[in-house]
């Protein structure tokens, strides 16, 4: 017998334990089946569960399980990623508490250390993965520094840098003076703040009196500024182009060059050009041939191209005195307040610089040719299919891409430098040696290059190399290309555009058919979750809390495409209901001995109610497959919400009762074999969702061959529908609603029973009536139910099904006197909230100044109000024909 209540925590341990030692996540077990195959976007190795992995990882799983009960060959492949800084600052950390830092332990005994605490420590998230339910083929787990991972990244540099789509060369980079290493855009966090902006007076040269006046939010770098740029057709400006201005302080005379780069609507529309310290100059400066000046050393301070005053400031302190000394030579203009962001490095919390320096790039817009085609040409596909523009817009205006890092955890590059500076990139430091040998004509010493890679370039071979690429293995060719990547908005560019490019450019195949894009999981009030916030929801909590399968169905129902998940304790609170409904269904099915039974055939049934319940789930099944394969993952917790508490729960199981408990055994008996056979389907359907309760109630209503992890979907279609059986009982539902409606809105006693007529009835509704009289008299609570043709009798309230009017005559049951107070007192309450929040959403000020959560909130206030009040109207109403 089933316990009376469901506990998660004793239960989905042991339910993941023994999926995990049975094999159940295996895949290549079934033969010829057709393979479906997802890769796990691998988390860093020194992550911990959040909300964003849950919905992530969940999604995944429901489409793991679905293909996998559908008899495909599943490979969900797992793993971790290195995680280059993250992990470094992790064992840096551990260091300076004893005092200590990577340079007091060198490069080997470091790369050592942070292995040891990867062994021991690393990973933990896919120990949390497991509490998720995440059903991923354990056994292949890879690790992006893994010996076969790490032979790819080899091998893709080599061949990329033969190919000349890999160069190095002296351009800008992201630079953090803290951790001293280029980091990715994506670790690059910018923050609104209202800094300043100083308006500086350039001297025209050989112009006494003639300034140009331009406008700079970082007055140190100045500095290394080698022009002044306006726009071509700025007729303010169109005589000085050509010309020269004298750079304050320093006294270098630099250019004034035309170029479109120059707003002339955007402070005094002339702009200084710092090509070695910004972006956008940069840009500028290499169509112009532009001088670089790097004013700033490792660290951010000033350095030797400074005059000798400010060498070795900080850079903020030299920002003081060069605004100390502007204003001294009277060329300072002005100084405004400036709306503005600031990158910061999202690990080191510093601000980032932009830096001139020797790196290693991808030639990314080569490689991005045939990456845009494939999706353009339908390889492969974005859901929901606004993704695409994103993904071109980046595409077509892609840059350089910067792969070396200045740290020591990671892929170090393969490249060793001669003598004279020349690197020799090759597969192992022989290799090297050899093709010195060849160049120089003699043996020659060569120094290897300190820098690593990119995580984001081991990741981007992810989908084939944990496949075991270079090497053409078996799982190669038969599970890549993988079919669908769920993965988040934010990382398109970093990562989904370079597995594109590499996967095409090293296999000859978009590396997935599908790339589904899922929303970010906001708090209730639809705000980011943050610390500072104090809004941040643990799922490790949750799931203590209240059970992996109800947060999981409620990530899945809240995960409409193109809509952030507002995530909420109290939803997750009432899908841990749905899964105590479930439960207790099983329980109330178990004690009425409805019992397993191989042999039974739903198409045998002959009640109707019997035959509706099995139409009914054989339109759920095809609704819930159609949402999967649409990726609609909210519309399939939507079917299973519905079918599982309304449907199976609410009216099939209480029309079941006169049967169950009745006299007669045939219908018993036909009964108790349909209960538990759509018991069994449903839990099937519920499995992908919510895979530890239907697991464990799998487990214990029946003698299995095999666990529900490893049984087949329902076969149910179109064939499996009895529109007949539908119409009979969906029109008893129909009218047992209504009656329920009208007694509501009549605030009829609960206890009291009436007796309901049905006017005009068709032969067709008064034959089901006579059919299903017991029912609707039991779940209405009617005294009784006739049929008529007379008008409706003094103090009824009437109502309309179809070509019947349905009339309960209540005289003598309310005071209808007192009920239309009653109404009209709740009415002029809402008549009155109702005009205050039109009041208030109809102030420009509030809707300007409110958030848009805020806002959003108080327009759904007042939609349910004045849904309400409606409905009250119409209760209102029926009492006026009452009377």
């Amino acid at each position: 017998m089933l316990d009376k209540t469901y506990r998660p925590a004793e239960v989905e341990e042991k339910i993941y334990s023994q999926w995990e030692e049975n094999g159940d996540f295996s895949a290549g077990a079934r033969g010829d089946a057709k393979p479906f195959t997802i890769v796990m976007p691998p988390p860093n190795v020194t992550g911990n569960l959040h909300v964003g992995h849950a919905l992530n990882h969940t999604l995944q799983d429901i489409l793991i399980r679905y293909y996998r009960m559908n008899g495909r060959d599943a490979l969900w492949q797992p793993g971790t990623d290195h995680a280059g800084i993250a992990t470094q600052m992790v064992v840096e950390r551990q260091l300076e508490a004893d005092g200590k830092s990577r340079h007091d332990l060198g490069r080997d005994a470091f790369i050592e250390k942070v292995w040891s605490w990867k062994e021991s420590s690393g990973g933990a998230i896919t120990q949390q993965l497991r509490r998720l339910g995440a059903s991923c083929d354990w056994p292949r787990e890879r690790f992006t520094m893994d010996d076969g991972l790490s032979a790819a990244v080899r091998k893709v540099f080599v061949d990329l840098h033969k190919k000349g789509l890999i160069y190095r060369d002296k351009r800008l980079v992201n630079w953090d003076p803290k951790l001293h290493t280029a980091i990715s855009d994506l670790e690059v966090e910018q923050r609104e703040t209202v800094g300043k902006m100083w308006y500086f007076k350039y001297p025209i040269a050989g112009e006494d009196g003639l300034f140009l006046t331009v406008a700079t939010t970082r007055p140190e770098t100045m500095l290394g500024d080698s022009a002044v740029a306006v726009h071509p057709d700025d007729d303010r400006y169109r005589d000085f182009v050509g010309k020269r201005v004298v750079l304050p302080i320093v006294g270098r005379h630099i250019p004034i060059v035309a170029d479109d780069y120059a707003d002339p609507e955007k402070g005094t529309g002339a702009v200084k050009m710092t090509p070695a310290h910004d972006f956008n100059d940069f840009e500028v400066g290499r169509r112009h041939g532009l001088e670089l000046i790097n004013v700033l050393d490792h660290n951010a301070c000033l350095n030797e191209n400074t005059p000798e005053k400010y060498r070795g400031l900080d850079r903020f302190e030299a920002r003081r005195l060069v605004v100390e000394e502007m204003e001294s030579l009277g060329l300072l203009d002005r100084i405004e307040d400036n709306p503005m962001t600031v990158p910061y490095g999202d690990r080191s919390g510093v601000v980032i610089e932009p830096w001139l320096l020797d790196q290693w790039f991808v030639d990314a817009e080569t490689l991005a040719v045939p990456a845009i085609e494939a999706v353009k040409n339908g390889q492969t596909k974005f859901v929901p299919q606004n993704w695409e523009n994103t993904y071109f817009e980046w595409m077509n205006n892609i840059q350089p891409w910067c792969v070396s890092r200045q740290i020591w955890w990671g892929h170090q590059i393969p490249a060793w430098y001669g003598p004279d500076g020349r690197p020799f990139v090759e597969m192992t430091e022989q290799d090297a040696l050899d093709a010195a040998r060849a160049h120089y004509g003699e043996d020659t010493p060569l120094e290897r290059d300190p820098d690593v890679l990119d995580t984001w370039f081991s990741s981007a071979l992810w989908p084939f190399s944990t496949l075991g690429w270079p090497e053409q293995t078996p799982e190669l060719a038969r599970y890549y290309p993988t079919d669908v990547l769920i993965t988040g908005f934010d990382i398109i560019f970093f990562w989904v555009a370079r597995m594109m490019m590499m996967g095409l450019e090293f296999t000859g195949e978009a590396p997935f058919r599908t790339v589904y894009i899922h929303a970010l999981v906001r708090d209730e009030k639809g705000q980011k979750m943050s610390k500072s916030k104090g809004n941040v929801m643990d799922p490790l909590e949750i799931i203590g809390k209240y059970g992996a399968d109800a947060l999981r169905f409620t990530l899945a129902a809240q995960a409409v495409q193109g809509r952030d998940v507002k995530l909420s304790e109290h939803r997750i609170e009432g899908y841990r209901n749905f899964v105590t409904k479930l439960w207790n269904a099983a329980r109330f099915a178990e004690m009425n001995e409805c019992a397993y039974d191989g042999a039974f055939d739903p198409k045998s049934c002959s009640l109707s109610i019997n035959r509706w319940i099995v139409s009914k789930l054989a339109q759920a099944a095809m609704d819930c497959a159609a949402a999967i394969d649409a990726y609609r993952f909210n519309e399939l917790a939507d079917v299973l919400y519905h079918f599982t508490w309304g449907t199976f729960c609410d009216w099939y199981l209480e029309l079941s009762k006169p049967y169950l408990q009745g006299g007669d055994e045939t219908a018993k008996a036909e009964t108790r074999a349909a209960v538990a056979w759509v018991r069994d389907q449903l839990l099937h359907l519920l499995h992908p969702v919510m895979p530890f309760v239907t697991e464990e109630l799998w487990a214990q209503t029946g003698m299995r061959a095999t666990r529900l992890i490893g049984a087949s979907w329902p076969d149910l279609g179109e064939g499996d529908r009895d529109l007949a059986a539908e119409a009979d009982v969906d029109w008893l539902i129909r009218l047992v609603t209504q009656v329920r409606a009208l007694r509501s809105e009549m605030n009829v006693p609960a206890g009291a029973k009436v007796p309901l007529l049905l006017k005009d009835a068709s032969a067709q509704s008064a034959q089901k009536l006579a059919v299903h009289r017991d029912a609707i008299l039991h779940l209405a609570r009617l005294s009784e139910a006739t049929l008529s043709n007379d008008a409706a009798p003094k103090g009824a309230v009437q109502g309309v099904l179809d070509e019947t009017t349905v009339i309960l005559p209540l005289a003598g049951i309310i005071d209808i006197a007192t009920e239309r107070r009653r109404l009209e007192k709740e009415i002029a309450k809402l008549n009155a909230d109702v005009s205050k929040y039109e009041k208030k959403l109809s102030n420009a000020g509030f809707l300007a100044k409110a958030p848009a959560e805020v806002v959003a909130e108080q327009r759904a206030r007042l939609e349910d109000m004045v849904q309400t009040r409606e409905t009250l109207n119409q209760a209102l109403a029926r009492l006026a024909a009452m009377a």
